[in-house]
């Protein structure tokens, strides 16, 4: 990977992808005032370098009968390494956990779970995350309100 430094367009193509990541080319060139073969040729190396990981659509949960989150804290019987390893890999072939992040503090985990009710949720705990030896406790906050949801990177 080359060494690369960000310039005012550069940020402006992530900001208006980030807005829209449908829009062609040409539509993009239009919008940062460059013409479309160098806007190619800086997507083209943003992507290179990872600045974008990968272009996504973004779903409505309760349209799909996946509205009610929930974050739950995940605290381990023991932090190790191999105990940790072994946890990270049970979590990411679960798909109801949109979201996993080792945090600091009482609990090692938080996981934001997507689920269509209460009742499959609990199901959920007892089934699901219940089965992971590695859990030592759990702490479910439920999502009563949502605020905030954005995707995007402040730039």
């Amino acid at each position: 990977m080359e060494n690369l430094t960000l310039d005012d367009i550069d940020l402006r193509i992530l900001q208006s992808l980030q807005e829209n990541a449908r829009l062609t080319t040409k539509e993009l060139a239009a919008k940062v005032h460059l013409s479309t073969t160098p806007v190619f040729e800086r997507l083209k190396r943003l992507e290179r370098n990872g600045y974008i990981r990968k272009y996504v659509a973004i779903l409505d949960a309760e349209k799909l009968g996946r509205g009610f989150t929930v974050f739950c804290s995940v605290k381990l019987k023991q932090m190790t390494r191999e105990v940790a390893r072994a946890f990270i890999s049970v979590i990411k072939d679960i798909p109801q956990v949109a979201e996993c992040y080792n945090i600091s503090g009482e609990y090692d985990y938080l996981l934001k779970i997507q689920a269509p009710d209460m009742r499959y949720y609990n199901e959920f705990i007892l089934n699901v995350l219940g089965t992971i030896d590695a859990i030592g406790s759990t702490l479910s906050s439920f999502v009563m309100d949502e605020i905030k949801n954005t995707h995007a990177l402040y730039l």
